[in-house]
C-alpha cells in the first residue's frame, strides 16, 4: 500500500501554497491595472496668445478631439493646459507649474521661444518631453545640446535647416534671378539658428552659388525697416529670405513697396504659414512663398481618430468656421504620440516607464512616421517638408489659398503648380 504522506495529489500544504502564489499573482495584476486605470497628468504648452498665437488656433479643436479619442481607448488622462504667452520666460513658468504639479509627459508646440524653455525645465526636471514646430537646430544647438550626447528626457521632431535651405532653393531655381539673397533675420533663436555662418542659411547657400547680405539683426516689434530695406536695394537682393512674426512681415513688407523695393522672390518663415497673415496684406500678398510642413493633400493619416489630412482639416474648418492652417497636423500629431506612448508604457505614472516607452516610439502619424534613432541626432526625428505659394482666389481681393510649387525632397506630396515671380 502507498503511505498516503508520500502520494502525489494536491496535500493542505501545496494547496495552500498554490493558493499563495495565486493570491499574489493577482494582487499583482490588479495592481498593474489599478496603475494602468490610474489618472495622469499630461502637460500642453503652447502660445495662445501674444503675436505667436496664430501657431496655437487650433489648440481648442485639437484638445476636444483627443480627449474624446483618450476617453474612447481608456486612457485616464488629465491634460493640464499653458499659455507661454509668446514669452520664453513665461514659458519656462508655467513649464515649472506643470511639473510641480505632477505631469508623467510634457507636450510642447510652436517655435522656440516656447518649445526651448519648456524643453530645458523639463530636461532639469527629469519629465519626458516631446516638442514639435520648430527646426530642429535651434531647438538642438540652441540648448547647448552636442553632437553624439544630445539629451535624456528631451525628444523633438519636425523638419531642419536644410530642408528649408533644400525646399527654399528648389523653388528659387525655377526662376531666373541673380542669386543676391536679402537676409531679414530678427534678434531671437530662430532668426540666430537660420542666420548662422556655421549651421544655417549663409554656407549653404554660399556653396549653391547665391550670395546672402544680412544687414544686422532687429528686434522683434520694431516700426522702421528703413535701413534693412536700403542694404537690399543696394546689394540688388532679387531675393528676400529670413524668418519673422507676421506682424514684422506686415511691417517690412509693406515700408519695402512705398519705398519702391521689389525683389523677384520672398521666401519667408514663421510669418507666411498663416492665411490671416497673407490676407492681411491685402494683394501684395499675391506669390509671396514659404515652406509647408502640412496641408489636407499630404498623404497621412491619424493613428488617434483615423481621420486623414483631408478629412482633419475639413473638421476643423466645420467646427471653427476658420481655414485650416499648417500647425493643425502638428498639433494633433503631439496628442497621437502622447496616446502611443501612454498605452505601451508599463506603468503610465512613472516618469522613467513614460520615458523607455518614448524612445522607443515607431509609430505612423497624420504628419508622416516618427520613430528615433536615425538622426539626425540622438533626440531629433525628422518630418516631410515641400515649398509653397500664397495665390489669390479668383474674383478675390482678399482670400488666399496655398499652392504646393515644390516638393523635391518629399515626392509623396503632390505639386500643383510651378513657382511664379512676385508681381
Amino acid at each position: 500500500m502507498t503511505n498516503q504522506q508520500d502520494a502525489p495529489g494536491p496535500t493542505r500544504r501545496r494547496l495552500l501554497g498554490g493558493a499563495g502564489l495565486a493570491t499574489a499573482a493577482v494582487l499583482a495584476g490588479a495592481a498593474r491595472s489599478a496603475r494602468a486605470a490610474a489618472t495622469v497628468k499630461v502637460g500642453y504648452v503652447s502660445p495662445q496668445t501674444g503675436p505667436l498665437a496664430p501657431f496655437a488656433a487650433a489648440d481648442a479643436f485639437t484638445l476636444a478631439a483627443a480627449k474624446a479619442a483618450f476617453a474612447r481607448d481608456g486612457i485616464a488622462v488629465e491634460f493640464l493646459v499653458r499659455d507661454s504667452q509668446s514669452n520664453p520666460n513665461r514659458a519656462a513658468t508655467v513649464a515649472n507649474e506643470l511639473i510641480n504639479a505632477g505631469v508623467v509627459l510634457m507636450l510642447v508646440a510652436s517655435t522656440p521661444e516656447t518649445v526651448n524653455p519648456v524643453s530645458d525645465q523639463c530636461e532639469l526636471a527629469e519629465v519626458p518631453c516631446l516638442s514639435t514646430e520648430a527646426p530642429w537646430q535651434p531647438w538642438f544647438f540652441g540648448r547647448g545640446g552636442k553632437p553624439g550626447e544630445g539629451f535624456e528626457w528631451t525628444y523633438h521632431y519636425f523638419w531642419g535647416l536644410e530642408d528649408v535651405i533644400a525646399v527654399y532653393t528648389a523653388m528659387w531655381s525655377q526662376l531666373s534671378t541673380n542669386k543676391s539673397v536679402g537676409g531679414l533675420f530678427p534678434n531671437d533663436s530662430d532668426g540666430n539658428a537660420w542666420s548662422d555662418t556655421a549651421h544655417g542659411l549663409p554656407p549653404a547657400l554660399a556653396k549653391l552659388g547665391y550670395t546672402m547680405h544680412d544687414p544686422g539683426h532687429f528686434q522683434s516689434g520694431t516700426d522702421d525697416f528703413g535701413a534693412i530695406i536700403n542694404a537690399f536695394k543696394s546689394a540688388k537682393a532679387e531675393i528676400v529670405t529670413g524668418v519673422v512674426i507676421p506682424p514684422d512681415w506686415t511691417t517690412f513688407w509693406t515700408q519695402a513697396r512705398q519705398q519702391g523695393y521689389r525683389p523677384k522672390i520672398a521666401s519667408v518663415g514663421k510669418a507666411l504659414l498663416f492665411p490671416t497673415s497673407v490676407e492681411a496684406l491685402g494683394r501684395a500678398g499675391q506669390n509671396l512663398s514659404t515652406e509647408v510642413w502640412w496641408t489636407p493633400h499630404h498623404p497621412f493619416r491619424s493613428s488617434l481618430t483615423g481621420q486623414d489630412c483631408t478629412a482633419l482639416a475639413a473638421a476643423y474648418t466645420k467646427a471653427t468656421g476658420q481655414p485650416w492652417t499648417q500647425p493643425i497636423g502638428f498639433t494633433h500629431s503631439l496628442f497621437e504620440l502622447a496616446a502611443d506612448i501612454l498605452k505601451r508604457a508599463k506603468d503610465r505614472g512613472d516618469r522613467h516607464a513614460v520615458l523607455e516607452a518614448l524612445k522607443t516610439t515607431n509609430l505612423s502619424t497624420i504628419v508622416g512616421p516618427i520613430a528615433w534613432g536615425k538622426g539626425p541626432m540622438k533626440n531629433v526625428t525628422k518630418t516631410p517638408l515641400v515649398g509653397g505659394q500664397w495665390r489669390l482666389l479668383p474674383g478675390s481681393e482678399l482670400k488666399y489659398y496655398l499652392v504646393i510649387v515644390s516638393n523635391t525632397i518629399a515626392p509623396e506630396v503632390p505639386v500643383a503648380d510651378h513657382m511664379q515671380p512676385l508681381p
